[in-house]
């Protein structure tokens, strides 16, 4: 079976559309309706006019994506795509903090469930997120930046303003070697770093720029330089490659893999889209809450 033909048939006649992340395989982004990170991809999902949304991502976004359309079927092809991540801050948790802290403002990375977004006060992505831990420093207010202690850590050395933040992080960006990196450098020298801020200080101090995968692909498009070493997930490379076909990139290390991003196929969009299953729902009450703070982060950015 050609699974893209059948795709694409499918798309047509239920008028539904894809959306993938970066970190998906190769065929799964070039199948993509709109191919973006967390907070491109949330704003599409927005403004959609399609009946049915297959978000090749994780749960999360799967859920967010529903949460800003409630009238319209959001379908993730493989159900245990999960977040390492977004299971390290628990709704139990994140409400026994607020009620020890009932003065402190919640900033969530939409690396997160819906239960735990809606307890928050304002969600952020790794595009928005110095903005809007500005925005609120800048209110008086105290805050919490949960669940990713990297992206927190490193807005506090930008802002040179300390906060809380929560004990989370991502194990693919966390567990980078910069001994390793360094090794890379002095290999490669004439080749820019590139990173995401879900790693450690000590690799976003060894890198030229740092951004989110959207902004990361940005600069390397517009960049004058030839040669790229990219600290975030191997997922965005092949987005990389196509847009700068004279350009080289580098993977900072080979266990920079997303497992669950890599778990949907082809076979396994064809087959939620051609039966509608692997349906995302979301209790009424937690997404009306989870909605208002999705709703603020919109509104800062």
């Amino acid at each position: 079976m050609n699974y893209v033909l059948e795709i694409n048939r499918l798309k047509k006649e239920k008028n539904a559309v894809i959306l993938a992340h970066y970190y998906q395989e190769p065929e799964i982004q070039d199948i993509a309706d709109y191919l973006g990170d967390s907070l491109n991809l949330a704003q599409i999902a927005m403004n959609t006019s399609a009946d049915i949304i297959i978000f090749c991502g994780v749960h999360f976004m799967a859920e967010t994506a529903k949460i800003l359309n409630p009238s319209k079927k959001v379908l993730l092809p493989v159900l245990k795509a999960g977040c390492k991540m977004a299971d390290m801050i628990s709704p139990t948790a994140l409400k026994r903090y607020k009620e020890e802290h009932p003065n402190t403002k919640i900033i969530t990375y939409v690396n997160s469930t819906a239960s735990v977004k809606a307890l928050s006060d304002c969600i952020c992505t790794s595009t928005n997120a110095l903005k809007i831990i500005r925005h609120y420093l800048d209110q008086g207010e105290s805050i919490l930046y949960c669940p990713d202690q990297n992206l927190g850590k490193y807005a506090m050395a930008l802002e040179g303003r300390n906060f809380e933040v929560w004990n989370g992080c991502c194990p693919i960006h966390h567990f980078l070697d910069p001994e390793k990196l360094l090794e890379l450098k002095k290999k490669n020298p004439n080749a820019k770093v590139l990173a995401h801020p879900e790693c450690q200080q000590k690799i976003l101090s060894l890198a030229d720029y740092v951004g989110s995968t959207k902004q990361l692909l940005e600069y390397a498009v517009k960049s004058e330089d030839k040669a790229f070493i990219v600290a975030t997930e191997k997922g965005v490379i092949h987005a990389m490659q196509k847009a700068c076909p004279d350009k080289s990139f580098i993977l900072a290390s080979p266990t920079l893999s997303c497992r669950s991003m890599k778990y949907t196929k082809l076979e396994d969009v064809y087959a939620c889209l051609k039966d509608e299953t692997n349906e995302i729902i979301v209790e009424e009450e937690i997404a009306a809450s989870a909605k208002k703070a999705l709703d603020q982060m919109m509104k800062l950015s």
